[in-house]
C-alpha cells in the first residue's frame, strides 16, 4: 500500500474497546508525524525554562497546542488572553466551590502587563474563597506562581503569551493541589528488601477533565528512579517500520481471502454505513482493522488530526513525557514490536471471531445491553479521576467482554505473568531503588493478572493514593 493509500486510510479511520487502545493509542502520534503533512519549517516557540511546566499544563484544556507556533514568546494579544482567563475560570469552576458573595475584584488596568495579568488571574480565585487577604502580587509570590524578588517580577512589562499561560498553569496547579483535589487514579504501592514499586493503573487516552493529577501521584513519580511501562511511544522509531509491516498480508493476498463470507459482508456494511472506503481496508489483517473500527467508535472521532490530542491526554503519555523531560530512564515491560506480535499470532479464526464482533457492535448497536464505548470511556474517567478502584473494576468486567477465548487470553494471560515477573525481579533486586510502574489498568483488577501475581507470591499489596 502506499503512502497516500495510508493517509487516506488514516483520515478516515481510527477505533473503540479500552482493551484494544493501547496499540492504536500508541501508534497514531507517530503515523500523524509521518502521514500527515506538516510544515517541515515550523518549529514550536517554546522557551527550555518554561518545558515542563508546560508539559503538565497544555493538558488541562486551557490553551491550544497551536499557541506555540503564534509568536509563544511575544506580547500577548486581549483576545489569547481572554480565552486564557476564561479557561482557567471555567478550570477553578470544575472544583464546584462555595462562592465568595462578598468579594469586590482588584481593579487592574487591562494593559496587558504582567501585574494586569496577575490582578486578573487573582480575581477568579477570590470570587470562589480561595485566596486570601494578601495583595494579589504577594499572593502569587507566597504560592510560587509569580516568581522573584520585587525587583526583578517586570510588573510594568507586557505579559507574553508564554508568560501569561505560565502563570495559569501554575495557578491551577497550586489551587488544586491545595484543595487535593487532582485525580487520583487507580494506584497501589509494594515495598520489599529496600525496593519500592508504584503501580499505577491507565486509560490509554484521556480528555482534560482529568488534569491535574493529584500531587501525591506526581511526588510518588518525581521521587522514583525509573518510570515502567508496557511501551515507550516517545522512542519507538526503530520498531514503527516493523509493527506496520505486520498489519499489511505481505503475500499478495487481502482480506477477503483471510476472513468468512460472513464476516466479510458485515464488514462492506459498515464501510457503506459510515461511508468508509472499503478498498482502503483490503490490504489490513482482520485484528488491525478490528481494533481501528472499535477506537473511532470509542473515541468519537472524525479524523487523524483529532485521535493524536486523545492519545496525548493518555496516562502513559503523561507520564513519559515528563520523564523524558527530566531525564528519567523508561523501561519497556514489554515494547511495541512485542505487542503487535501478540495480536499477529492470533489464529484466523481468532481474528474472524474478534472482527465479527466488532462488527456485529457497529451494526446493532441498540442489542448491546451495555453502555456505548464512549460512554464506557467517559465512566472510566471520571472512576479514575475519583481514585475508584472497585468502581472500576465492577464497570470494566460489566462492560468488556472477558470471554474464556484465545483472544482474551492473549491480553491478559501470559502478558500479566511476564510483566509480574519482571516486578518481582525489581522488588527482590539488592540495588535498592523506587519505581513507578504505569500499564493499563485492566491488568490490574482483572482476575489472575499483575496484583493477583504479586500477592500470590507473598508480596503485600496496598492501594495508594
Amino acid at each position: 500500500m502506499n503512502t497516500k493509500s495510508r493517509k487516506g486510510l488514516l483520515k478516515t479511520i481510527v477505533s473503540l474497546s479500552l482493551i484494544f487502545m493501547v496499540i492504536l493509542s500508541y501508534v497514531v502520534p507517530a503515523w500523524a508525524e509521518e502521514f500527515v503533512e506538516v510544515d517541515q519549517f515550523l518549529t514550536p516557540d517554546i522557551s527550555p525554562w518554561a518545558q515542563i511546566t508546560l508539559n503538565e499544563g497544555e493538558r488541562y484544556g486551557i490553551y491550544p497546542a497551536d499557541w506555540y507556533y503564534e509568536g509563544f514568546r511575544e506580547e500577548i494579544t486581549e483576545e489569547k488572553l481572554e480565552t486564557l482567563l476564561e479557561n482557567t475560570l471555567n478550570k477553578i469552576k470544575a472544583l464546584e466551590l462555595e462562592e465568595n458573595e462578598d468579594f469586590i475584584p482588584v481593579a487592574s488596568k487591562g494593559d496587558r502587563t504582567r501585574e494586569d495579568v496577575i490582578i486578573r488571574l487573582y480575581n477568579i480565585l477570590g470570587q470562589y474563597n480561595i485566596a486570601d487577604d494578601s495583595s494579589p502580587v504577594d499572593y502569587m509570590l507566597k504560592r510560587n506562581i509569580l516568581r522573584g524578588s520585587y525587583s526583578g517580577l517586570n510588573l510594568d512589562k507586557i505579559c507574553t503569551t508564554e508568560e501569561a499561560v505560565v502563570f495559569a498553569i501554575r495557578l491551577i496547579e497550586d489551587t488544586y493541589n491545595l484543595l487535593d483535589a487532582g485525580s487520583k487514579g487507580f494506584a497501589w504501592k509494594v515495598e520489599n528488601n529496600g525496593n519500592t514499586v508504584y503501580l499505577l493503573g491507565s486509560i490509554h487516552v484521556g480528555n482534560s477533565h482529568i488534569y491535574p493529577i493529584s500531587n501525591k501521584l506526581k511526588e510518588a513519580f518525581y521521587e522514583s528512579d525509573a518510570l515502567l511501562v508496557e511501551a515507550d511511544i516517545l522512542n519507538m522509531d526503530s520498531q514503527l517500520e516493523a509493527f506496520m509491516e505486520l498489519m499489511i498480508y505481505q503475500d499478495g493476498t487481502t482480506l477477503k481471502d483471510h476472513i468468512s463470507e460472513e464476516t466479510y459482508e458485515k464488514f462492506l456494511q459498515v464501510c457503506e454505513m459510515h461511508g468508509i472506503p472499503s478498498e482502503l481496508f483490503e490490504g489490513f489483517k482482520p485484528w488491525v482493522i478490528g481494533i481501528t473500527l472499535e477506537t473511532f467508535f470509542a473515541t468519537d472521532l472524525e479524523n487523524i488530526d483529532e485521535i493524536a490530542p486523545s492519545a496525548n491526554y493518555g496516562i502513559d503519555l503523561y507520564f513519559m513525557s515528563h520523564a523524558q523531560l527530566i531525564d528519567m530512564p523508561i523501561v519497556e515491560l514489554e515494547g511495541l514490536e512485542f505487542q503487535a506480535n501478540l495480536f499477529d499470532n492470533l489464529s484466523e479464526e481468532a481474528q474472524d471471531e474478534y472482527l465479527n464482533r466488532v462488527l456485529d457492535n457497529l451494526l446493532n448497536p441498540e442489542k448491546n445491553d451495555y453502555l456505548t464505548s464512549t460512554e464506557v470511556l467517559e465512566e472510566y474517567l471520571n472512576l479514575w479521576k475519583a481514585g475508584d478502584i472497585e468502581g472500576f473494576a465492577k464497570s470494566y468486567l460489566e462492560n468488556d467482554e472477558l470471554l474464556e477465548d484465545e483472544f482474551t487470553s492473549m491480553l491478559f494471560g501470559e502478558r500479566d505473568k511476564n510483566m509480574a515477573a519482571k516486578i518481582i525481579e525489581i522488588l527482590e533486586s539488592e540495588e535498592k531503588g523506587t519505581y513507578f510502574v504505569v500499564v493499563g489498568a485492566g491488568h490490574f483488577i482483572v482476575p489472575n493478572t499483575i496484583i493477583y501475581q504479586l500477592k500470590d507470591k507473598g508480596y503485600e499489596v496496598e492501594v495508594f493514593n
